[in-house]
């Protein structure tokens, strides 16, 4: 077990231990790996077709941009998505006939049917890992994690941040100057 960082550790990182999106990202590692298993070896879909099928399940008839919006994950790879999940006939694709661009998406009966299987074991992983939290810990944490989400969003938006140029071979190069 690792011994909890001081509130000031946080907001004054000193090392990578004490970042925040370090410690969020470690926790949906091993948290979320046991949601990509059972995605994977149980219902041989991907942690991406599950976003996808868990918001068609929550907001049917969905065009493909709502739901990369509200998913928040880029077209290319909402779309790659659901393409699989088409081809696996857990989702259904129709354009609509005023722009051939568009897609309705819902899922299947068979969608469904994986959804309503691997929801409440995701619902669980869920419960386990808050158990160690009281009931006003949990209220406090989801308070807490809207307006860091909110302040995220605020960011992204004010943000002056250079994009990797990918088509150089991957990643932006560092230049030191």
């Amino acid at each position: 077990m690792q011994t909890p960082i001081p509130a000031s550790a946080l907001r004054a990182p000193a090392a990578l231990d004490d970042l925040l999106l370090y410690k969020l990202s470690r926790l949906l590692s091993v948290g979320g790996s046991m949601v990509i298993r059972l995605c994977e070896g149980r219902f041989g879909i991907t942690r991406r077709e599950w976003r996808v099928i868990s918001r068609l399940a929550q907001r049917q008839d969905l065009l493909s941009s709502e739901l990369a919006d509200s998913i928040q994950l880029d077209r290319a790879r909402t779309s790659r998505a659901v393409s699989s999940l088409v081809a696996k006939k857990l989702v259904r694709r129709q354009t609509v006939a005023a722009d051939r661009r568009q897609a309705r998406l819902s899922l299947t009966e068979r969608g469904r049917a994986v959804h309503d299987a691997l929801f409440p074991l995701v619902c669980d992983i869920n419960r386990s890992l808050l158990a160690p939290l009281t009931p006003d810990d949990v209220n406090r944490l989801d308070r807490m994690l809207s307006r860091m989400q909110d302040e995220a969003a605020r960011l992204v938006e004010v943000a002056e941040l250079p994009k990797a140029d990918r088509r150089r071979g991957g990643r932006a190069r560092l230049e030191m100057g």
